[in-house]
């Protein structure tokens, strides 16, 4: 089957970052789900494993978080899907994944896609939709009705485009979200924030200035250390964060005159670790299947490269390195 990988961890910069492969078509195992790829979307997650992780001549590093697509073959213990299905999944860091015309997914990572999106609109989602879900109802554990502020740093990427969404459309809370460019600024506003303030300018002054002197839940999809002095600073007393990602070391001192709470958010716990709440990934990207067909949320696609191919993913990881990509970054067919 075609897939793109590597072998030796690189920069996009370098020749041969990415390469067209021919790799042996996998069969499923017991609770796999053998899904034809259509469509994947970038995440920077991508370009952390290309850059760290070293393949072999004889096992190339097989790259993708997200996809969407159709079940060709099921394995033996299979009870929630058959051939023909129209699938989106996020996959699991510990396995080959979409960057591949096939892929094995287990079945309780996987959902049936949204009936309105085509593959690539569906791509764009699964990854970033799981990691702000869990991020809101389980890490900060935002109940749907209360009354507060949120804080969302990073509005412009695809984990923050999600936030934002789910944010606005399924609780009461007031959304911030940072963004230091207009079109990202636009963005930001498109999909719901209430207010959009400036990452580069100091966070507490601009939320006084919207006579909103705390936030009760911060969460920090992006630089989570350069902001942290700041985060504590407009923090809620007793209030709670949440980070997908930061430096080896914080200073938590910070938080103690305010009693804070701070969760880490990693959509792979779940895949990884094989806990028994598993399934509720599957559950999370039905629930989230349904609002997109109901209107309630939207793609975050927002610029497709074309085939599935080692010049567009490269071109895509590229684009996620900048630091400058707004929404998702979608591949389609091959």
């Amino acid at each position: 089957m075609k897939s793109v990988g590597y072998f030796k961890p690189t920069t996009a910069a370098v020749e041969g970052a990415l390469l067209n492969l021919e790799t042996p078509r996998p069969a499923p195992l017991a609770h796999d789900v053998l899904v034809g790829v259509r469509a994947v979307s970038i995440n920077p997650v991508d370009v952390k494993v290309r850059a760290a992780r070293p393949g072999t001549p004889e096992s190339p590093v097989i790259l993708g978080f997200d996809g969407a697509g159709m079940v060709v073959e099921v394995g033996s213990g299979v009870t929630m899907f058959a051939p023909g299905d129209e699938v989106w999944w996020a996959g699991d860091r510990n396995r080959a994944g979409s960057n591949a015309e096939f892929q094995l997914v287990d079945e309780r990572i996987v959902a049936r896609k949204p009936r309105s999106l085509d593959f690539a609109e569906a791509a764009a989602m699964p990854l970033t939709t799981l990691t702000a879900w869990e991020a809101l109802f389980e890490s900060l554990r935002v109940t749907r009705d209360e009354r507060g502020v949120i804080l969302i740093i990073g509005g412009g990427g695809g984990v923050a485009s999600m936030a934002i969404q789910l944010a606005r459309r399924l609780t009461n809370l007031t959304v911030v979200a940072t963004s230091s460019r207009p079109q990202t600024q636009a963005w930001v506003r498109e999909l719901g924030a209430h207010h959009v303030i400036d990452h580069r300018e100091p966070l507490a002054e601009q939320m006084r200035s919207l006579n909103l002197p705390f936030a009760d839940y911060v969460f920090a999809t992006t630089h989570a250390g350069e902001h942290w002095p700041q985060m504590v600073e407009v923090a809620r007393p007793r209030g709670r964060m949440a980070l997908i990602e930061g430096p080896d070391q914080f200073n938590l001192r910070l938080m103690a005159d305010k009693s804070l709470t701070v969760s880490w958010e990693l959509m792979f716990t779940r895949p990884t670790h094989q806990p028994a709440d598993m399934i509720v990934q599957h559950h999370i990207l039905t629930e989230a299947a349904r609002l997109v067909d109901e209107g309630v949320l939207r793609t975050t696609a927002q610029q497709n490269l074309g085939r599935i191919n080692a010049a567009n993913l490269i071109a895509a990881h590229a684009i996620s390195e900048s630091g400058r990509a707004l929404g998702k970054l979608v591949l389609a067919d091959w």
